[in-house]
């Protein structure tokens, strides 16, 4: 089990109703950890439609979870 942090940016911060929280996950990987989170809070946003980030570098959803890593959900940002 990994403890992550979660930050999450524009809409999907606006749906989880906060831009951060600590998790303890059994996912093996980044697209697990994503599901896991979409399931809890009721997340709507196909994980194909964002890009994820950890510990400030753009990652692959493939990528292993590891113990006190900070995760990044980043939706599509649309504005002028």
């Amino acid at each position: 089990m990994a403890r992550v942090t979660l930050l999450y940016f524009a809409s999907l911060r606006e749906a989880v109703g906060q831009e951060r929280e600590q998790v303890h996950s059994t996912a093996a990987d980044l697209a697990a950890l994503y599901a896991e989170v979409a399931a809890r809070h009721g997340l709507d946003w196909p994980r194909q439609r964002l890009r994820v980030a950890v510990d400030g570098a753009f990652a692959d959803w493939a990528q292993p979870l590891r113990e006190g890593s900070e995760v990044v959900f980043i939706p599509p940002v649309s504005g002028g």
